[in-house]
This record gives C-alpha cells, sequence and structure tokens, in this order.
C-alpha cells in the first residue's frame, strides 16, 4: 500500500519529479560517455581539473634489436641430432631462436628500406609531376597576358596622355 502511495505521490506532483530529473541530469552528464568524443573531453576535463599536476607522456616503443644479442660467430655448432646429450638441446634451441630472430629482423628491415625507397621515388615523381603543370599553367598565364598586352597596346590611341592599364602591360 505504501508503494502505491509513494507512485501517485510522484504523479500528483509532476514539477518535483521534473526537478530531482535535472538534479540527476547535472550529475550525469559529465559522465555519459556516448563517443569517442565524449571520452576525449572527459579525459581533458580530468587534466584541466588540476593544471599544476604533471602529465606522463608515454614514450613510442622502440624495436626490439636481435642483431646485438645474437653472436655473428657461433665457434661450437650443433645439431639435434642423436649423440648429443640432453642438456645440448636447449642450447641449440636457444641458438636457433636468436638466428630466426636475426633472420626476421633482416627481412623486416629489408622490407623497411624498400617501402623506404619506393616511397621516396613517388613523392620525387609528384614533385616533378607538379612542377610540369605548374610550368605549363605559368607558360599558358604569360602567353594569354602578352596577348592581352599587345591587344591593349595596339587599340591605346598615339597620344602621349594616354590611360594607363591595371598595370600588368609594360
Amino acid at each position: 500500500m505504501s508503494v502505491i502511495r509513494n507512485l501517485i505521490k510522484e504523479t500528483d506532483n509532476p514539477a518535483s519529479k521534473l526537478q530531482k530529473n535535472k538534479e540527476l541530469d547535472k550529475e550525469k552528464v559529465g559522465h555519459i560517455v556516448k563517443s569517442a568524443l565524449d571520452l576525449q573531453r572527459l579525459k581533458i576535463e580530468k587534466l584541466m581539473q588540476n593544471p599544476n599536476k604533471p602529465v606522463v607522456i608515454p614514450e613510442q616503443r622502440k624495436e626490439k634489436d636481435f642483431m646485438q644479442s645474437v653472436p655473428t660467430f657461433v665457434r661450437n655448432v650443433m645439431g639435434s641430432s642423436a649423440g648429443a646429450g640432453s642438456g645440448e638441446f636447449h642450447v641449440y634451441r636457444h641458438l636457433r631462436r636468436k638466428e630466426y630472430a636475426r633472420q626476421k629482423m633482416i627481412q623486416a628491415k629489408s622490407v623497411k628500406e624498400q617501402l623506404d625507397e619506393e616511397y621516396q621515388r613517388k613523392l620525387q615523381e609528384n614533385r616533378k609531376e607538379a612542377e610540369e603543370k605548374t610550368a605549363r599553367k605559368r607558360a599558358k598565364r604569360l602567353k594569354k597576358n602578352s596577348k592581352k598586352c599587345r591587344l591593349q597596346k595596339s587599340q591605346l590611341p598615339k597620344s602621349n596622355h594616354a590611360v594607363q592599364g591595371s598595370g600588368d602591360c609594360q
């Protein structure tokens, strides 16, 4: 019975219900995340609450260099064949893993160099195309202006107090 009375009281007074909703909305406004933009806004607001606090910016992850850890000369070469002791297999496995990592690093480096070279070549081609296009347009523009100047000069009266043009022609 008391639950019904409480429901009736809430529905009877819609103004108080609206006021409570507004108060709840004010509390929730900063905490509702619907998109990445809202999340970014919340992070910035949190940072700006205390502007004197230092901000930690993580450094970029460095690539692991396997070349330093791999010896260039392996003096005691061994394989996983019969006759090797049980302890030798782990040494072999470790050396094999290092060698595979070294080869993978060399391949990744060559692919990266190839992509960089291709990118630089493409940039050079784009610059060359842009310069050629600019040169063609410049030549066309100069030709048009010179033709326009010749027409203006031929149509001007030969008196000394001729009206000066826009200054393009000389």
